[in-house]
């Protein structure tokens, strides 16, 4: 159960519409393929979904650093060593997704090694997750649109829409529109994508105060101290620290200096071994968890859902699981499959995933 080879493979699958949000837009998941290779044969696999307008990121970047720093650190170790891996990938700073692939990757192995799945080796805790899904902008009627279709069709009650526009009443609009369109049993929350003031914020969730909102994430910059502070002392909903809680020693400044009360938790960006981490620190500090999506495909969501569900904190809530919906292809042999509003841990070792042969050789980039 060694570790011999470490693939880093660039791909492209374009989306259905652009997601356009406050920090950014994305036509097309340009994603890295991750693939751990063990001298019994097994292949561990993983996603890593670069942001480069959130930390700094690319495709290229993701790819040069697997190659030339991160699978020489991992390469000759067990795959038991994971917190041997960790500390040897934690000596680069930055590089969040493309660590959190390789991190994944070896559990994967380490699952189908075992004959377990990721899951029952995490924590154990469900065997499935609600799920919530992201609104990007547009028009208060294409979202309610959407929105209805998303629950029509897959039975998902939860939205997650993203605000962070100026005026601020283009967004206190739509979440408006949503909550006549969709009536008072959806449950709505709001994620600014840092893209507000604290001001800005503090007046759009003033408007919105009637709508029953139960989220709200990162409305302003995070170097804001002050206005920060004093924004979370204005809402009487859970203020959710995202691009601000990278690492538990972020949750800890976020939380104690009284900048968030709950914290997202994305996988594309911490690995299974440092979100665990996260996850018992938010745990013993008595902080909600969201588990979060970093426009994700299925390989990326099926990651999501296996560390979601892993635990009672991180299931509680309804988890970004849908947006590989909005991708015009994906790389599974088997595509996830949400029903009832719920996503379901894929069965068998590992992360029960598989990789088309044929789609990754359509969609690859390297040649």
């Amino acid at each position: 159960m060694k570790i011999v080879s470490v693939e880093a493979i660039p791909y492209s699958i374009p989306y259905l519409k652009p997601l356009k949000f406050a920090s950014g837009e994305v036509d097309a998941a340009e994603h890295v393929l991750v693939r751990v290779h063990t001298d019994d044969g097994v292949v561990g696999v993983a996603d890593a979904p670069p942001r480069p307008f959130t930390y700094g990121e690319t495709q290229r970047g993701v790819v040069a650093a697997i190659e030339t720093l991160f699978a020489p650190a991992v390469i000759g170790l067990p795959l038991t060593s994971r917190e041997i891996a960790n500390a040897k990938l934690a000596r680069t700073v930055g590089n969040p997704v493309a660590k959190s692939a390789v991190d994944m990757a070896i559990w994967d192995a380490l699952g189908q090694s075992l004959d377990l799945p990721v899951t029952e080796l995490l924590g154990g805790y469900t065997d499935r997750m609600r799920v919530s899904h992201m609104l990007g902008f547009d028009s208060p009627a294409a979202m309610v649109d959407e929105a209805t279709r998303m629950r029509e069709t897959y039975g998902i009650e939860v939205f997650k829409v993203k605000v962070g526009r100026r005026p601020v009443d283009l967004d206190t609009a739509v979440v408006r529109a949503l909550r006549e369109g969709l009536g008072d049993t959806v449950e709505l929350y709001v994620d600014g994508n840092r893209g507000w003031t604290a001001a800005e914020s503090a007046r759009a969730m003033k408007e919105m105060s009637d709508l029953g909102l139960t989220l709200a994430e990162e409305l302003c910059p995070a170097d804001d101290v002050l206005g920060r502070r004093w924004l979370v002392q204005q809402l009487d909903v859970p203020f959710v620290a995202d691009e601000s809680a990278t690492t538990p020693a972020e949750v800890t400044r976020e939380i104690l200096g009284g900048s968030a009360t709950a914290v997202s938790i994305k996988t594309a960006r911490t690995g299974f071994t440092r979100s665990l981490r996260t996850h018992h620190l938010c745990e013993g500090l008595g902080v909600d968890v969201v588990m979060g999506n970093q426009i994700d495909g299925q390989l990326g969501t099926a990651c999501t859902v296996a560390f979601g569900a892993a635990f009672d904190l991180t299931s509680r809530r309804a988890g970004e699981l849908s947006n590989f919906l909005d991708m015009s292809d994906d790389l599974l042999t088997e595509s996830l499959v949400i029903r009832d509003g719920e996503l379901h841990v894929l069965p068998g070792s590992g992360l029960g995933v598989r990789i088309d042969p044929d789609k990754l050789a359509k969609y690859r980039t390297d040649h």
